[in-house]
């Protein structure tokens, strides 16, 4: 087994954490974008930013991303995207327990 000593440890620790923090910065900064009504994909699966299906809306959907509670959030249909908690599309599926 090779010798790690303290200096490389640390460039390795501090190398490894530098790169979880920018990847995950990269992440939530590719999903910035809101998604509109006239996005090519929003308009095959027939997106709306206010569900007018009773019971079904993004934010109880199997595909919505990120915390409870924010207006907008990522979606797995629309990569790179946030849609709003109160939208819906054809691809909505029931969330389990919701």
């Amino acid at each position: 087994m090779n010798n790690v000593n303290r200096r490389d440890f640390l460039k390795l620790s501090g190398s490894t954490l530098i790169g979880l923090t920018l990847g995950g910065v990269a992440l939530r900064a590719n999903a910035a974008e809101k998604l509109k009504l006239d996005d090519p994909t929003a308009m095959a699966l027939k997106y709306v930013h206010k569900s007018e299906v009773e019971g079904q809306k993004c934010s109880n959907c199997l595909l919505i991303q990120g915390e409870d509670g924010q207006e907008w959030r990522p979606c797995g249909a629309f990569p790179g995207k946030l849609v709003n908690a109160e939208g819906y599309c054809s691809a909505w599926a029931q969330k389990p327990g919701a």
